[in-house]
């Protein structure tokens, strides 16, 4: 309708976010590459199989602990590609800037992102920078995109899950998010909480040197564990069924998120990813993940079931079960 208007709902990454990619952008930008909506486009030029990525990032508060948007930003989109299958090879930076923006900030957030390239191997080898009016922009946004090399042996994308596979998370869920709210609002708690952002286009590496039936990576950023998991069993048109008791989660985290209301499975997560694996792979990809600090506390949490394709569920604590739907717009804190 012309009187519509774009709600921060629309970038929430839940249903309302998804409505606007399926009735805009796709019918305009139509083509298979893009349809296939995975974490990155996946393509063949002259014989070799690529993966191209980009993601635009601002947060509030700019620094928070554990990270900033700069390494935020080149740690997504090299999380991006690898969860294509592809090793991350060289990214583009574009900066959009407030006047009045303080230098010093610019030049931390400018090293981090510096020290997060190396970390990962990668390159920056293009960029672009925009100084706008003051209150044309919340002081500094920032776009990354990627591009890496797919091995032929591998084949991941979030319609391959297969029924039998095996769920399994990297580590504990809702870091990033918990710390973001609880930040931004100046709340603190006896127990420090530290944002997740980390690269693990290496931790993807070793798990694909232990098994070539890796069917489905995923990061579970916006919208956390609950929406990424909704995604791939609808593209995959599968069913999945997820163990409340495995689900690694730390006690201060799960206390922040009681005490706000919050639901952990739908908080961003900026350094876990989730892996779909043959049943008889699952161990060995298990293994090879906990040799790695970031997967050090991952588990099997799941695995993916014929009925009621499309649907997510939760066995819980007590023995009961839940459907885990797609949130419509951002997740709200309970009030009662």
């Amino acid at each position: 309708m012309k009187n519509d208007k774009i709600l921060l709902d629309h970038g929430s990454g839940g249903k309302i976010s998804h409505s606007l990619t399926k009735d805009m952008m796709l019918p305009i930008f139509d083509n298979a590459i893009l349809a296939a909506l995975n974490d990155g486009a996946i393509f063949e030029l002259e014989g070799k199989r690529f993966a191209f990525s980009t993601d635009s990032y601002t947060v509030d508060p700019i620094f928070f602990p554990g990270g900033n948007i700069g390494d935020l930003a080149i740690n997504g989109t090299v999380n991006d590609i690898a969860m294509c299958g592809a090793t991350p090879l060289y990214l583009s930076v574009g900066l959009i800037i407030e006047e009045g923006f303080a230098r010093i900030d610019l030049e931390k957030i400018i090293n981090d992102m510096g020290t997060a390239a190396k970390k990962a191997d990668v390159t920056v080898v293009t960029g672009d920078t925009k100084v706008v009016p003051k209150g044309a922009a919340d002081r500094i946004f920032i776009n990354t995109s990627g591009i890496g090399l797919i091995p032929h042996s591998v084949n991941v994308a979030s319609l391959n899950a297969k029924v039998g596979d095996r769920i399994i998370l990297s580590g504990t869920i809702a870091d990033h998010g918990i710390t973001i709210l609880t930040s931004r609002e100046g709340l603190s708690f006896k127990s420090d909480l530290t944002s997740d952002t980390a690269p693990l286009n290496y931790m993807v590496k070793e798990m694909f040197a232990a098994s070539n039936n890796i069917h489905v990576l995923r990061d579970p950023t916006r919208g956390g564990v609950g929406t990424a998991l909704n995604e791939i069993a609808e593209k995959s048109q599968v069913a999945i069924k997820i163990y409340e008791s495995t689900i690694p989660l730390k006690k201060e985290v799960a206390a922040a998120c009681e005490l706000l209301g919050f639901d952990p499975l739908y908080l961003a997560n900026e350094g876990k990813l989730l892996s779909f694996v043959a049943p008889e792979d699952a161990a060995a990809v298990l293994a090879a993940m906990r040799m790695n600090p970031y997967g050090k506390d991952a588990a099997v949490i799941g695995e993916v079931i014929a009925d009621h394709t499309g649907k997510v569920f939760m066995e819980t604590r007590i023995g009961g079960e839940r459907l885990l739907d797609m949130l419509a717009g951002e997740q709200l804190p309970r009030i009662c």
